[in-house]
């Protein structure tokens, strides 16, 4: 009975990655069919698998704009999803993601340099520019928060939770002065850019991004289902994964480097946005539970498909103009924050 039941939630479980899988595909079929100019099924179909007998302007919307648009969207919102599945475990803090350590902020640090004094190399494009400084200076971040927690694990033995965490919000308060010190110095041309940049959008989506973000995801996602056993441990507890032999500093620190990895690459490309890493985990375990061997798959599925439903909904929300994806995460993340927040117990 107890094997018949083991293998019931496990057939259901796979039947939830399932369904996510197929709800992120319509989602990314949906964002190219759906827009100013409408494309039918059939055509957009056609122009998906035969698009050199396509009509040339169907070609150029589906390839050019609609595309790269709608696998942007999924592949951030599956690093984002990912990279909160494993923040919130191994702070065990439900209310953490993947910009809990300053790595946003930092990146946003990073582009407003790159914005701001006019970096440019020859034949680079800006925009690439300005996502190498984002991500170089939200490694940085990462770099600084090792440094400052090895600091405190010189004194005590150890670094507990409760200072990555501190040491984070620390770095993301100095990195949002930073930004704020580079918009007051900036010129009204470069301040409109800059504040466009921390919106986060998705319109600077290109294929090369698209390729080395979906690389990142293909070479940390095995890592971390590698460590999906320990990690299932850990959310019982530091002592008593220790106890059974986990070395918790160990597993920590290299899901923070995958967390960082993804989250950095994102902040790069996109710009800043928030929530999706903070809800999709929640999202997942509500589903397939605390079995991290199907709560991250479900964490990355759930987070492709809510930032690619937000991308639809921001490029059609006002006719003829698209919202920074950034906005619309925030607006549709607030309540659902505020419900994690009223739902957790005193004292958890």
């Amino acid at each position: 009975m107890a094997l018949a039941a083991c293998a019931a939630v496990r057939r259901r479980r796979q039947l939830v990655l399932g369904l996510l899988a197929a709800g992120v595909l319509l989602s990314i079929l949906a964002d190219c069919a759906i827009g100013p100019a409408s494309l039918s099924p059939g055509a957009l179909l056609h122009a998906l698998f035969s698009p050199d007998t396509a009509p040339p302007d169907t070609r150029l919307i589906l390839w050019r704009i609609r595309l790269p648009y709608a696998l942007m969207a999924a592949c951030v919102g599956a690093a984002l999803g990912l990279a909160g599945a494993e923040m919130q475990t191994v702070l065990a803090n439900p209310l953490a993601s993947p910009f809990t350590l300053g790595t946003s902020a930092a990146g946003a640090f990073g582009a407003s340099l790159s914005i701001v004094l006019g970096w440019h190399i020859h034949n680079v494009p800006q925009t690439w520019i300005i996502a190498l400084s984002a991500f170089v200076c939200s490694m940085l971040s990462v770099w600084l928060l090792e440094a400052l927690t090895r600091l405190r694990q010189t004194e005590t033995g150890r670094a507990e939770t409760s200072t990555v965490i501190l040491c984070g919000v620390a770095l993301v308060f100095s990195f949002q002065a930073l930004v704020a010190l580079m918009q007051f110095i900036a010129s009204e041309d470069t301040l409109q850019d800059l504040v466009f940049w921390t919106l986060g959008s998705l319109t600077r989506a290109a294929w090369p991004a698209i390729g080395l973000l979906a690389l990142a995801l293909a070479l940390t996602l095995p890592f971390a289902l590698g460590a999906a056993w320990r990690l299932t441990v850990l959310r019982m507890g530091e002592e008593r994964a220790a106890s059974l032999g986990v070395d918790v500093p160990r597993l920590r620190r290299a899901a923070l480097l995958r967390i960082s990895l993804l989250s950095a690459l994102a902040v790069a490309f996109v710009g800043v946005i928030g929530f999706v890493g903070l809800i999709a985990p929640h999202i997942a375990r509500g589903l397939v539970g605390e079995d991290q061997r199907y709560t991250l798959p479900a964490s990355l599925l759930s987070g492709a498909f809510i930032l690619s439903t937000t991308a639809l909904l921001a490029r059609v929300l006002v006719p003829g103009v698209v919202v920074p994806t950034g906005i619309v995460t925030a607006l549709v993340g607030i309540p659902f924050f505020l419900v994690i927040i009223l739902r957790q117990k005193p004292g958890a």
